[in-house]
């Protein structure tokens, strides 16, 4: 068996265990093996993180597991923890780091080798074996561990997050937390509903059925429909494949026969699974058996069992019950990757958190979710998501935790905190009822940004100088198709009659990149740097010509649309944009609607636009920066992409001196720019917006009162000298550090933590 297939193996059997103990027994049965080695053991960081335990072994006395521990300092498995590097020795006692772990075999072992168990600089503990004779590990061997190491730490984890959630024993395993990125501020309690992909059997969630013989009744009725696709391909493929190939059909029919299989699916519904999780159990384990059999041709056969799988799970689904989209009330929707139209599908009122193991505070469904309001973590990646649906979880928006399984404690402390950010919210209403006026008289308008039809109330145009962004492309990705113009016009006419005698800023369609239209695929490498944004309405014109028209024809009676035009890079896309803006309206003038001209915009959200911002600005009315592509842009950082969200910041220096060159280069030639990315509706950082001299500031709904509060708080001066100081800083995190100090003293403390204190 090949090095890879042998990895494969390992991690694959150890990210199905059940819980961390069957995990690590995999790991030094299997390693040992493959090193032909005497002994493999796994020592894990301990909880207090100052050393390590021993966790798992085969070669040592079981007596130790879960009772040796040792410093970092100590012995050559401290040596590997200390380095994270591998240690590599024929004889292992003459090394000066050698320490004798006395009554447990080890005077045994002369050879050595450990490698770290290390998954995005984070330790998670140590991988030996052991030879009895001296030998020294090959390179190849010690490549095999390091790789193995490298790839185990997440599996470790996930398998002891599975065992704690799994657990029925509560007084262990309440409080169950997982860290996550921030994505939207605030706390939430509520029962998890999972979102999978419904023929996709790696997502299928565990779930208690309702009755033991119609569960097994749709699997028989299940099983018979893909036996009778199995024939009829077989017919339909029989003149141009050989027998030979034509027999594959039957062994598919073979397999749906087998009772070894049927025996196990209704064992797990026997149980109390579901048919949809025992369909899921039961094919992970018999797949599992195929793969590790040494015949190739039978290992191979696994592919088959997981595509039977999938078969039979799309017939279960067809059959799935409606209740599944009976949202309860408190609901908290938990995913792999939740589209926005999944969360827009979900009724507001029943809707009160949002978790995602992908993605981060700068992905489109967290830029939807704090517009709504709704506490979210994203980037959970660890997050076991097959055990999680209906179970209570805990939303801390704030900090990036989910907390599985909530002790009476710890929901009471969660619910105190709840409280307190209502009674804040109705504090801040009357704050965000008057004009947000500096504290030195300067008057800096605040809209809103908007996309959901819902999100749209008569009274909002009380709190706001009107609707600084509503994202266009929120209706198209609800729809089957493309809405048609009379459709559009209705959406747009909507709009704009919620804000009478307000600016309303319509932004043409922006998809691509991480807004999928199910309707017009887009499949790219690099999606982010690819076809997207006015690049696609450029090159659809009957697209953007329908669009166009339709806001002007809304625009007729309402004289108040500003259009802003999306992934602006080049003079000659502006100027495309604005002959077809010309040409709509030119045929409208035709059939005899006089329409106003609108005001135009485009948004600064990649580099070469910064650079001719005062180009561009001759051409249009105004400019909004799209702070959450361009510093995407700039860093070469995905926005969407937990592992290197670090790197993504708002207060990067060179992002923060980009937006000085595009204020100054827009009103070196008299044109106000405006900000619609989340950087906006970030309290902490209006601080600096207001000091970097933004002409107005286009926010979440939900950010709006907390935004005016700050700016009410403040002087400009003030701001400007946080800009300097910034500056100065240098470092994204010294600098919100900065500012929050700010906020503290100031007396809005409340909008830095959780709570109203």
């Amino acid at each position: 068996m090949s090095t890879l297939a042998t990895l494969q193996r390992i991690v694959q059997r150890v990210s199905k265990s059940p819980d961390l103990k069957t995990a690590l027994s995999v790991i030094v049965d299997r390693v040992m093996e493959a090193m032909n080695s005497d002994a493999c053991s796994v020592f894990l960081r301990s909880a207090d993180v100052s050393g390590l335990t021993l966790r798992a072994t085969n070669g040592l006395e079981q007596e130790l597991v879960n009772q040796l521990h040792m410093s970092m300092d100590e012995g050559l498995v401290g040596l590997v923890a200390q380095r994270a590097e591998p240690v590599n020795l024929a004889d292992a006692s003459s090394h000066a780091r050698y320490s004798l772990i006395e009554n447990s075999g080890d005077e045994r072992y002369q050879a050595f080798l450990g490698v770290p168990i290390v998954d995005h600089r984070r330790l998670y503990g140590v991988l030996v074996v052991q030879s009895i004779e001296q030998r020294e590990y090959s390179e190849d061997d010690t490549a095999f561990l390091v790789t193995l190491g490298a790839q185990l730490a997440a599996a470790i984890s996930a398998a002891e997050l599975t065992g704690e959630i799994a657990s029925d024993s509560a007084e262990q395993h309440d409080d169950v937390r997982i860290n996550g990125l921030p994505g939207a501020p605030g706390v939430a309690i509520g029962q998890a509903l999972l979102l999978y992909a419904k023929a996709d059997l790696a997502e299928v969630p565990d779930r208690k059925h309702q009755g033991v013989s119609e569960e097994k009744q749709k699997l028989s009725e299940a099983i018979q429909h893909v036996k009778q696709d199995m024939q009829t391909l077989k017919v339909k493929m029989g003149d141009s494949v050989s027998d030979e190939t034509a027999v594959l059909f039957d062994a598919y029919s073979m397999m749906l026969d087998s009772e070894a299989l049927i025996s196990k699916i209704h064992a797990c519904i026997d149980d109390g699974d579901w048919v949809q999780g025992a369909l899921r159990k039961s094919i992970d384990e018999y797949s599992q058996v195929f793969a590790e059999m040494d015949d190739d041709y039978l290992s191979e056969r696994v592919v088959d069992i997981r595509d039977m799988g999938r078969r039979i799970l799309e017939y279960l689904s067809k059959d799935a019950s409606e209740s599944e989209h009976e949202y309860q009330p408190n609901t908290v929707l938990i995913g792999h990757d939740i589209s926005a139209s999944q969360l827009a599908e979900v009724p507001r009122d029943k809707l009160v958190g949002l978790i995602c193991t992908t993605g981060t505070q700068s992905s489109h469904v967290a830029i939807l979710a704090r517009a709504l309001g709704v506490p979210t973590v994203m980037g959970a990646s660890s997050l076991p998501l097959n055990q999680l649906d209906k179970v209570e979880v805990v939303v801390d928006g704030y900090a990036g935790h989910i907390c599985i399984k909530p002790s009476n404690d710890v929901r009471q402390s969660y619910r105190l905190l709840i409280q307190e950010e209502y009674e804040l919210s109705e504090q801040l209403r009357q704050v965000a009822l008057q004009p947000a006026v500096t504290k030195d008289g300067v008057r800096l308008p605040v809209f809103i940004n908007s996309g959901l039809m819902s999100d749209l109330s008569q009274d909002q145009r009380n709190y706001c100088d009107g609707l600084g962004l509503y994202r266009t492309e929120l209706p198209f990705m609800v729809r089957d198709s493309f809405p048609t113009e009379d459709e559009q016009e209705e959406i747009y006419s909507r709009v704009m009659s919620s804000y009478p005698g307000l600016p309303v800023t319509l932004r043409t369609l922006d998809v691509g990149g991480d807004k999928a239209l199910r309707y017009f695929p887009i499949q790219e490498e690099n999606p982010f740097l690819g076809w997207r944004g006015v690049r696609i309405t450029l090159d659809h014109p009957e697209i953007f010509l329908t669009q166009l028209r339709a806001m002007l024809r809304a625009s007729e009676q309402h004289k108040n649309l500003h259009i802003l035009l999306p992934m602006i890079s080049t003079m000659s896309e502006l100027d495309e944009s604005l002959a077809l803006i010309s040409m709509a309206r030119a045929e409208l003038a035709e059939n005899g609607l006089n329409i106003p001209v609108p005001k135009i915009g485009v948004m600064i959200e990649v580099p070469s636009a910064v650079y001719i911002a005062d180009r561009i600005a001759e051409k249009v009315d105004f400019l909004s920066i799209g702070s959450n592509d361009l510093i995407q842009y700039l860093l070469a950082v995905d926005r969407n992409n937990s592992k290197v969200a670090s790197l993504y910041s708002d207060l990067h220096p060179s992002f923060l001196m980009a937006l000085q060159v595009i204020i100054e280069k827009a009103h070196s030639v008299d044109t106000p720019v405006s900000i619609c990315g989340e950087m906006a509706s970030d309290p902490v950082l209006v601080l600096l917006l207001l000091g970097l001299g933004l002409d107005s500031l286009s926010v979440s709904m939900a950010a709006l009162p907390s935004v005016k509060w700050v700016l009410s708080e403040f002087s400009r001066e003030q701001a400007e000298q946080m800009v300097e100081e910034a500056m100065a800083l240098g470092n994204p995190a010294k600098i919100r550090e900065m500012l929050s100090q700010h906020l503290i003293e100031a007396g809005l403390g409340a909008l830095v933590r959780a709570g109203k204190h």
